[in-house]
């Protein structure tokens, strides 16, 4: 019997509690014992734990949020590393924490990993950024929120002769961004990995318009680098919050188009409800994957999906870079703007 730590850390996303929920029930199948740890790695630093069984994960697959909790504390930006944790981990009787996050959380998962505490990391995030896999859940239930949010806001555009705006999240990333613009038939998709110009985006738009199309959605990343005025606030732990790129980008765009452009912004709606059925799925399969990686001795490596396989790779292979959108579906997307 192996006693698992179990964590969620880093944003929110949806199929959270799917992944606890798989962890937990093929762990206790197994006649593993599971500890979980509440809000993240905040909860190993501070030892605030909760015993998983079959029954605590009953009724949560389709509830989004996480019922362990999350935050933004890191070991290394608010503590000693591993250090800050090992405590806990002894007290407890730790073998093997598993760990559910995005780029970040399992970058610091690599590190902990590498100074002795033995690690199986799972990815998670709405942006889909993270290195090493070709998809993360939470992502597809994103995309979903976001095409609805866009084909509701084009009739609207459409009726009123307006340029719509849309801003939706993925960081410093565009992969929302280009996948629900793909999908809802945006006229322009702005995003970080491959920068239109403002002055090319309404030059899409006034070539619409003057071919009769008197209205326009655009998709704009919340990560796109346009010049600002103002300075980009931090959350309490010190990261930077993005979000509200769009309310710069919208007079600029008014100004060179002469055409009334109005903003949405999707923000947390796209990180909270229900998870769709291919998240849930998703979730499940890595979150038993994670348990059968632990079932074989593996240590220090994030259960990915290659293609349609869940394999396990060496957390080393999360990097300092987010994974970003390649350069042919950015094609696909450019060819239909207009």
């Amino acid at each position: 019997m192996a006693i698992i730590g179990l964590l969620t850390a880093g944003g929110d996303c949806p199929g959270l509690n799917a992944v606890i929920r798989a962890v937990t029930a093929t762990a206790v199948a197994s006649g593993h014992r599971v500890v979980g740890f509440r809000d993240g790695w905040a909860g190993l630093m501070d030892d605030d734990a909760v015993d998983l069984d079959r029954d605590a994960v009953r009724g949560i697959l389709g509830r989004g949020g996480t019922i362990l909790g999350t935050s933004r504390r890191d070991p290394y930006v608010h503590g000693q590393g591993a250090a800050s944790i090992a405590g806990t981990v002894g007290r407890h009787g730790i073998d093997v924490l598993v760990v559910v996050g995005g780029d970040g959380t399992l970058r610091t998962a690599a590190q902990i990993d590498a100074e002795g505490i033995p690690i199986i990391g799972i990815p998670k995030t709405i942006d889909n950024d993270v290195p090493g896999t070709d998809v993360s859940f939470g992502f597809d239930t994103a995309v979903e929120i976001a095409t609805d949010a866009i084909d509701r806001l084009t009739t609207t555009a459409e009726a009123h002769n307006r340029v719509q705006l849309v801003e939706v999240m993925g960081r410093t990333r565009g992969w929302i961004a280009v996948h629900a613009g793909i999908a809802a038939g945006a006229d322009v998709i702005l995003i970080p990995e491959f920068p239109l110009s403002l002055e090319e985006a309404a030059a899409i738009i006034t070539r619409r318009h003057d071919g009769g199309r008197n209205y326009s959605v655009v998709v704009v990343a919340e990560g796109i680098d346009i010049p600002r005025d103002d300075v980009l606030p931090s959350d309490a732990f010190g990261f930077t919050r993005l979000g509200g790129v769009a309310y710069w980008v919208a007079p600029i765009l008014e100004r060179l188009t002469g055409f009334e452009t109005r903003v949405t912004v999707l923000g947390h709606l796209q990180r909270g409800g229900t998870p769709s059925a291919r998240d849930r799925i998703l979730a499940t399969r890595l979150g038993a994957a994670a348990v059968a990686s632990i079932d074989r001795g593996d240590r220090g490596v994030m259960v990915s999906v290659r293609g349609t396989t869940v394999v396990p790779v060496p957390l080393s292979e999360i990097g300092d870079e987010p994974r970003g959108v390649p350069r042919d579906l950015w094609d696909v997307a450019r060819a239909f703007f207009g």
